[in-house]
């Protein structure tokens, strides 16, 4: 196991009433749903990281992006340790694909309700509660798993 935790972002993209979600390939969680995310370059913002892994992984642009939640992420069977700042943003324009084929092998607009499984351990953890701050959910659209 690393002695020490990395820093992910996590990008939940809205687009009436759905959210864009990709089947991790390749990378730690393969075969599992996620939210588009990565880790930060040296010198990024926040919005700026969350802007270019969408892109990068999806084809897809975002819009009012801004801080959401947190997650405190271990990944008991690969010996890693994510700290997850999660972005929420607004789609703006393009059609999702796989623009990422190396790091993910479907993309797609999902029904909170209707999430596709299994779940990559930093969404789940982020739907399912287990996140900072304890109200990052209140008032927003609901997510059918727990």
């Amino acid at each position: 196991m690393e002695s020490f935790a990395r820093v992910g972002v996590g990008v939940l993209v809205n687009r009436d009433g759905r959210v864009l979600l990709l089947r991790r390939s390749n990378v730690h969680g393969d075969g599992t749903w996620s939210a588009p995310g990565g880790h930060i370059d040296r010198g990024e913002s926040l919005e700026q990281c969350a802007r270019r892994e969408v892109f990068e992984e999806t084809g897809v642009t975002i819009k009012d992006i801004r801080f959401f939640a947190v997650t405190n992420d271990i990944f008991e069977a690969e010996g890693k340790h994510y700290v997850t700042i999660w972005m929420s943003a607004e789609y703006e324009s393009g059609t999702a694909f796989v623009a990422a084929p190396n790091e993910c092998s479907e993309v797609g607009w999902f029904d909170r309700s209707e999430l596709p499984r299994p779940l990559f351990v930093p969404f789940h953890n982020l739907i399912s509660g287990k996140h900072y701050p304890l109200n990052a959910l209140q008032g927003a659209p609901k997510f059918g798993y727990r």
